[in-house]
């Protein structure tokens, strides 16, 4: 094999990855060093940049653990994950859309039963999020599907921000009933900044980037027979729907969060004070194949 000059680099270190054993994995690497290599050429990449953007990824690498996920916010930030999240989630018309699951989704909430308040002991104004999950091909209601919900609080933090907090906190899996209905109770969210003690909240604040993310909730469905969801919703009228740090905003997910003085809540207990709701219907496509 020659030796490597900047020439022909590009073309060994394409043969040398070529060699793997993987079909998928030579064509995601060769495609890599491709990209990597034209990136370098065409911004003409110094030697200390280079080494600031190697420092940088081991930044990210470092603040990263079980509860902060660096390396996925700086996937959303730039757009990738929304990108790989709408090329592989092409939904029919009338299904709901498909958003990025961010970094703050943990696996393991506790299962929670129609109208159950995951926000207890949480300040903020009650939130009634309900409606009906249905399949796309039939309109037809599915029945017992599981909603695996979690948010920020209305101060706009997430339980994983919170190192005293051990236990679940804003989060839960909701069953919906027999006839498809469900219906969780919360507190209204704030929108909120991405972390910006970190890596990727340094370099986004070197740029005229807005680091918000405007008032949401999010949704996990996996059910048997259906293409997985991973979507949210958002308060219409709330700030930053236009600029979401991480492009995760669609108009069909954006929900009015009615406000009332006091009085029934969908779940059919009693509210005596202020309190919102929410009703959205959850559209599932039928798996594929």
């Amino acid at each position: 094999m020659p030796h490597a000059t900047e020439d022909n680099i590009t073309d060994l270190a394409r043969q040398r990855w070529a060699t793997a054993a993987e079909p998928r994995l030579a064509e995601l690497m060769t495609a890599l060093v491709d990209h990597l290599h034209a990136f370098a050429r065409e911004v003409r990449l110094t030697e200390a940049e280079w080494a600031r953007a190697v420092r940088w990824l081991a930044d990210t690498g470092r603040i990263s653990d079980d509860k902060r996920e660096e390396f996925i916010l700086a996937s959303d930030v730039l757009g990738l994950s929304m990108l790989v999240v709408q090329m592989n989630h092409r939904f029919d018309a009338g299904a709901t859309p498909a958003t990025v699951l961010g970094p703050f989704h943990i696996d393991g909430s506790p299962p929670a039963p129609y109208g159950w308040d995951m926000a207890e002991g949480i300040d903020g104004t009650p939130l009634f999020v309900h409606g009906t999950v249905r399949d796309l091909a039939t309109g037809e209601p599915v029945p017992d599907a599981v909603l695996d919900v979690w948010q920020a609080d209305g101060e706009g933090v997430y339980e994983a921000q919170l190192p005293e907090v051990e236990e679940a906190r804003l989060r839960a899996k909701y069953r919906a009933r027999p006839d498809g209905r469900y219906c969780l109770r919360t507190v209204v969210p704030l929108g909120y900044t991405i972390p910006m003690d970190g890596p990727v909240g340094e370099l986004v604040s070197r740029t005229a980037i807005s680091h918000f993310r405007p008032a949401h909730i999010h949704f996990l469905i996996e059910e048997a027979g259906y293409e997985r969801l991973v979507t949210h919703i958002f308060e219409e009228g709330t700030r930053h729907l236009d600029e979401d740090v991480v492009f995760g905003t669609k108009e069909e997910l954006v929900v009015p969060f009615t406000r009332h003085a006091s009085g029934t809540a969908p779940d059919g207990t009693r509210v005596d004070g202020p309190f919102a709701t929410a009703e959205f219907d959850f559209t599932l496509q039928p798996a594929r194949g």
